[in-house]
């Protein structure tokens, strides 16, 4: 069997504007250093990141709830080989928590020795502007 002619493409460097208006408070949130959720009036479903209409029921009235942040790890790996979107960064940690409302969410794990990381560890989710502007989050251990 023959294998199929492919061409390799150049690497790929996309940047675009992504449309916030109906997550607006979740940014204007971690600018304040707080973290939202969205909540679907209907049926009570949790979403994290905030999602603009619930995909459970299909509802579109979806209220904001603020997160404490605190959960615990679930799952975690060390980035090593990075995207090239990404390869201006020291090797860093990616993690799953469960926070204590119920939803997930991945971020990168700081402020951690690698070899200190555990599943089942007290993480807490913090909002961080970067030196660039950039809005995020990140998980911290709780001490």
């Amino acid at each position: 069997m023959s294998e199929m002619p492919t061409l390799r493409s150049r690497t790929l460097r996309i940047t675009y504007n992504i449309p916030i208006s109906k997550t607006l408070k979740f940014w204007e949130g971690i600018k304040e250093g707080k973290i939202y959720a969205t909540k679907c009036k209907k049926c009570g479903k949790l979403y994290f990141p905030p999602a603009a209409d619930c995909s459970a029921c299909l509802s579109s009235e979806m209220e904001w709830v603020e997160l404490s942040g605190e959960g615990e790890l679930e799952t975690f790996t060390h980035i090593i080989v990075k995207p090239a979107s990404f390869s201006d960064e020291p090797p860093y940690t990616v993690a799953i928590a469960r926070l204590k409302e119920g939803v997930r969410a991945l971020a990168w794990l700081v402020g951690v020795k690698k070899k200190d990381v555990k599943v089942g560890m007290k993480v807490k989710l913090t909002a961080k502007v970067t030196p660039e502007g950039r809005l995020t989050y990140e998980f911290r251990p709780i001490e």
